[in-house]
């Protein structure tokens, strides 16, 4: 039985075109996968959603104090906003998340899996198949 949340919520790209313009988006959780939250964008068109996974700690701790390295960095933004900045080799994009929101997701998320307890919910069969497959 897999056990997740998912919390829907609007985003906007700051540095993009349309910084005022909101997007759909989710925040996942899955306590099968208890170190990871997904940021996922529905699809557009005949696009495939859009989905970054990323440590749930990382966007704990960005809350509260620009953190992570690489692909992805969390920061607190203005007017209580989280800052989520995803990079790939062709570009990086800066969403803005209301912090509230983040905060819901992340208190949902700690219901199911509390915060230390992560290993005891970890199929390694399971997790293996899924990254063979």
């Amino acid at each position: 039985m897999t056990v997740a949340t998912c919390r829907s919520t609007t985003v906007t790209l700051p540095e993009g075109p349309f910084p005022h313009v909101c997007l759909e988006a989710r925040l996942r959780f899955d306590a099968s996968l208890p170190y990871a939250v997904c940021l996922a964008f529905p699809p557009v068109g005949n696009e495939d959603e859009v989905q970054w996974f990323f440590a749930r700690d990382l966007l704990n701790e960005g809350r509260h104090a620009p953190t992570g390295h690489g692909d992805v960095t969390v920061a607190p933004g203005p007017e209580g906003r989280v800052l989520v900045t995803l990079r790939t080799q062709d570009g990086r994009a800066v969403i803005s998340i209301p912090s509230d929101a983040v905060t819901a997701f992340l208190l949902d998320s700690f219901n199911l899996v509390p915060a230390g307890s992560e290993s005891g919910h970890l199929d390694i069969d399971a997790a293996l198949d899924r990254m063979l497959r």
